[in-house]
């Protein structure tokens, strides 16, 4: 029987009501485990407590918490669970896929839309088919288990607030199904023999800024003191409003003269941005210096640029970095 840590973050899951009637995580880890007893004919469970935080609260600093309670019991388990809640959970596993690379023991994330304290929830088949799946030996790498689908940690967005079918995988099919209680694997781990790798630096100073008609240039002047990186959200496949005598190019190119970076990216959740199209987009594509995130999710975009710059502090190895794919981010 194989060997499981379950870390415990808090979220919704592992969430009672407080006094005045809204929810906060307030149940243990062994509770959560207590909940599920059918789990223990599943593997053997170890579980740790990292956080009790609702996952609005969940940031670098946790992601970093997470990769190293993963890498310090790594040798010693056959894979993890990471119990999370589902607002930010796209954002952690998008960064773990960044933080633990070449990883064949599988790092789970699961969560649910209500808590495993009350009776009708999604939690404790989540629960389950996590467990199921991070036991099994299709299982590998960063993942997503919710709702009977498996989903890469880089490719997984949030895109229902309440329902029980919360996440989808975004232009990438979901490497493995749940057919009632039966495991369907549609991608196995493979067969390259290379070791884990644990990057737990991250340089949080990225800042989304989401283009809307009328957006003025300024904006710019107040990111200088505290960015590095700067993602630009842009109507359908990208560009820059103004033309090439526009303020907005002006200070775009102002901005990667002073060795930050700029990533060109889309508002439209599927098929990415694609800056050749347009003339629009011709004039930001030939920015010396600019990236373009064609069809990487926005977590994975915010949270590789924050692996990259905790990696380097040089503009071109940086963007070396970011177009390398790594699990299937970049298509």
């Amino acid at each position: 029987m194989k060997r499981i840590m379950l870390l415990a973050t808090g979220g919704t899951i592992a969430s009672k009501p407080s006094e005045n009637g809204a929810l906060a995580p307030a149940i243990s880890a062994d509770e959560i485990l207590e909940f599920v007893p059918e789990l223990k004919d599943i593997c053997h469970i170890e579980a740790m407590e990292l956080y009790d935080l609702d996952s609005t609260d969940m940031g670098p600093e946790q992601w970093i918490g997470i990769a190293s309670a993963i890498r310090d019991n790594y040798d010693e388990f056959d894979g993890f669970v990471i119990t999370h809640g589902t607002d930010t959970m796209a954002y952690t596993a998008s960064a773990l896929s960044y933080m633990i690379q070449h990883s064949r023991k599988p790092v789970i994330l699961t969560g649910s839309q209500k808590s495993i304290y009350k009776r009708d929830t999604d939690a404790r088949r989540n629960l389950i088919q996590a467990f199921t799946y991070a036991a099994s030996d299709s299982a590998f790498g960063v993942q997503i288990v919710f709702d009977s689908k498996v989903i890469l940690g880089s490719r997984a967005r949030k895109v229902r607030s309440k329902s029980f079918n919360a996440f989808s995988s975004i232009d990438y099919p979901e490497t493995a199904v749940f057919r009632d209680e039966r495991l369907i694997p549609f991608l196995r781990p493979s067969e390259e023999e290379d070791e884990p790798c644990f990057s737990l630096k991250l340089d949080e100073r990225v800042f989304v800024l989401r283009l809307i008609p009328g957006i003025k240039p300024d904006i710019f002047s107040m990111l200088y003191p505290s960015y590095r990186a700067v993602v630009i959200e842009g109507f359908g496949v990208g560009g820059l409003p103004g033309g090439e005598k526009g303020e907005l190019l002006s200070s775009v190119r102002r901005w990667l003269s002073s060795g930050r970076l700029a990533v060109f990216s889309t508002q439209v959740w599927h098929e990415g941005s694609d800056l050749s199209v347009y003339e629009v987009g011709r004039i930001a594509r030939e920015l010396p210096g600019v990236l373009e995130a064609r069809d990487m999710t926005p977590e994975s975009i915010v949270t590789k640029l924050m692996w990259v710059l905790g990696k380097t502090e040089d503009p071109n190895e940086a963007r070396r970095l970011f177009e390398t794919p790594i699990m299937h981010d970049i298509l």
